[in-house]
């Protein structure tokens, strides 16, 4: 059985609990499969950056999951890299669209998806060694094997890049799938389809770049 998450203030699902889990088997599944994650801190007054000021901030961004750990990387002169190498808090959002729900009525269309929301604290990675098992992850999250068919960072790329840290121990995920709500009444026969538009994500055939005389992976 996977173990389960405790389950906070934060993390309690309050709209449409049945749909939620806690388990960290699912929420490594939905991790594995997703590329972007956005992360959102409130630009804390105690951190001095000038471009986090005034409000709220938001960022997409790729990511690695290893372990029980989520992995982001951005330049050290990104104001909210370092924000959150500094301790600000973090909230963390993935989401999988899998399919357009079409009701009959306007009120019942929804989508079917797969989301994880993740709270936390990251702290950044000044080991070189962890640092560079991170980013070699994120690569081969993008293409298996990458890592090792392609130049890895150099250690003045490395100063100029910020790895943090965010324990994946505050989180919950939350799915949808299925048909739309079963209408009722007149509604049930209404003259309009109702049904699913699957989604999915598909890796096409590769293009080289314009200089590049090798085979693709």
């Amino acid at each position: 059985m996977s173990e389960t998450l405790p389950v906070t203030d934060r993390t309690r699902l309050r709209r449409k609990p049945a749909r939620g889990s806690h388990e960290l088997g699912v929420i490594h599944a939905i991790l594995d499969e997703a590329l972007v994650c956005h992360v959102a801190i409130a630009s804390p007054e105690n951190l001095s950056s000038d471009s986090i000021s005034g409000g709220p901030r938001v960022l997409p961004t790729a990511f690695v999951r290893v372990d029980d750990a989520l992995y982001l990387h951005g330049s050290a002169a990104n104001g909210m890299f370092r924000a959150i190498a500094a301790g600000a808090e973090v909230a963390i959002a993935v989401t999988l669209l899998d399919g357009l729900v079409l009701a009959r009525t306007a009120f019942h269309h929804s989508v079917n998806y797969r989301s994880v929301v993740i709270f936390g604290r990251g702290a950044q990675v000044h080991d070189l060694a962890v640092q560079r098992r991170a980013l070699a992850a994120l690569v081969d999250r993008m293409v298996p094997g990458r890592a090792e068919a392609c130049r890895p960072p150099s250690d003045r790329e490395l100063a100029a890049t910020i790895v943090v840290a965010i324990p994946i121990d505050e989180a919950s995920a939350k799915i949808r799938s299925g048909p739309p709500v079963p209408d009722d009444g007149e509604d049930a026969a209404l003259p309009y389809w109702a049904g699913v538009i699957p989604l999915a994500t598909v890796r096409e055939a590769p293009i080289a770049a314009p200089d590049c005389a090798v085979a693709g992976p």
